[in-house]
């Protein structure tokens, strides 16, 4: 990425608060849930950002802003990568849905839901992906124990 387009993706950004991040050698940007629609349909509309290729719910197990949604950005126009960061809240993580932007995130945000356990308002089906409906617990969180949890699923019979 030029110089001069680094320049204008952190100008765009610069109203909604942005915090710069490196991810492996990809530049990254934190930017608040609040702001977080707004944000994304600049970086869409504006930037080119018109792909969302992954999307991961991550636990950093820390007291504050323990759980981080980090969306993978691509704009094919302008050959680039971009990573979205933003840090949720550790008791009750939750963000607004970003497939009202971008359709891919749909899935992502199921499975960042299913396993992390953090809601996406807005989104058009928050259902489980992997685990039945019923299941109380979210595998991918660090608190979750290695063995998992006798007789919380029925297991086949070996």
């Amino acid at each position: 990425m030029t110089t001069e387009r680094s320049d204008l993706i952190i100008s765009k950004l610069k109203p909604f608060d942005v915090e710069l991040a490196d991810v492996n050698g990809s530049p990254g940007y934190y930017i608040p849930k609040e702001k977080v629609i707004e944000a994304s349909g600049v970086l869409k509309n504006e930037l080119g950002f018109n792909s969302l290729v992954d999307a991961v719910g991550v636990d950093r197990f820390t007291k504050k802003d323990r759980f981080e949604m980090i969306y993978n950005l691509v704009s094919i126009e302008h050959n680039e990568r971009i990573f979205l960061k933003v840090r949720l809240d550790t008791r009750k993580p939750s963000m607004p849905s970003l497939s009202q932007i971008w359709e891919s995130a749909n899935w992502y945000e199921r499975e960042a839901f299913d396993m992390v356990g953090i809601v996406f308002e807005d989104h058009p089906d928050l259902r489980r992906m992997y685990m039945p409906e019923n299941f109380e617990y979210h595998p991918l969180r660090k608190d979750f124990p290695l063995m998992g949890i006798p007789e919380s699923i029925p297991l086949p019979n070996k």
